[in-house]
Order: structure tokens, then C-alpha cells, then sequence
């Protein structure tokens, strides 16, 4: 892989990781009470929850110039890691084994290929 291809993948991977930051942030605001429908919806977790969608959207749209299509779903895939990893550190889910079976499937796909195999 080329250095352009590896600055493009650096790219979208950042940008799925604040994706999955937003995701965080959505799921602390919705945890809380809230005194009306208006505030459950326009609060600052919420709101900069959304920036950052907006921001990882246009980090992946800039990563697809410089990556092949079919390197985009493998990159995404990581938010599955990040999203549990930030479940267990942050909110103290619980990892099953069939939570772990999973991420370990989707870290093989990972590395199968991204290694050609």
C-alpha cells in the first residue's frame, strides 16, 4: 500500500473514531433527564454530538478520494471496536462472549484483508 492510500485510511479511521465519540455523547445525553422534549434535543451533548457527525462525514467523504470503495466498510468496521470499547471503559457494559467472538471476527476480517489473504 502506497503512502497516499495509507494518509487517505489514516483519515477515515480518524474519522470513525470521532463518529463513535459522537455516538458516546448521544448515549450520555439520552442517560439523563431532561425537562422538556426541546431540551433532550438541543443540549450541548447533543448538539456537539451532531458536529461531530458532520465532521466525520466529511473526514470519510475526503478518505474516499484516496482509498478504494471497497477499503471504505472494512475501515467503518472499527467503530465496532471503538463503540465497545468506549461501552465497557465508559458506561461498564459488560463484555459476553459472544460481544468478544464478534470483535474478534470483525478484527480477523481486519486483518485478512488488509494482508491479502
Amino acid at each position: 500500500m502506497d503512502a497516499t492510500v495509507m494518509l487517505y485510511a489514516g483519515i477515515n479511521l480518524l474519522g470513525v473514531f470521532i463518529s463513535s465519540v459522537s455516538q458516546v455523547l448521544l448515549k450520555k445525553s439520552a442517560m439523563r433527564e431532561h425537562g422538556s422534549a426541546v431540551r433532550e434535543y438541543l443540549n450541548p451533548y447533543v448538539i456537539f454530538a451532531y458536529a461531530l457527525f458532520v465532521g466525520s462525514t466529511l473526514l470519510s467523504v475526503i478518505a474516499y478520494r484516496g482509498i478504494p470503495l471497497s477499503m471504505g466498510p472494512i475501515l467503518e468496521a472499527t467503530g465496532y471496536l471503538y463503540v465497545t470499547a468506549f461501552g465497557v471503559a465508559i458506561f461498564h457494559e459488560r463484555m459476553s462472549a459472544k460481544k468478544l467472538v464478534a470483535l474478534l471476527l470483525i478484527v480477523g476480517g481486519i486483518v485478512i484483508y488488509s494482508t491479502g489473504l
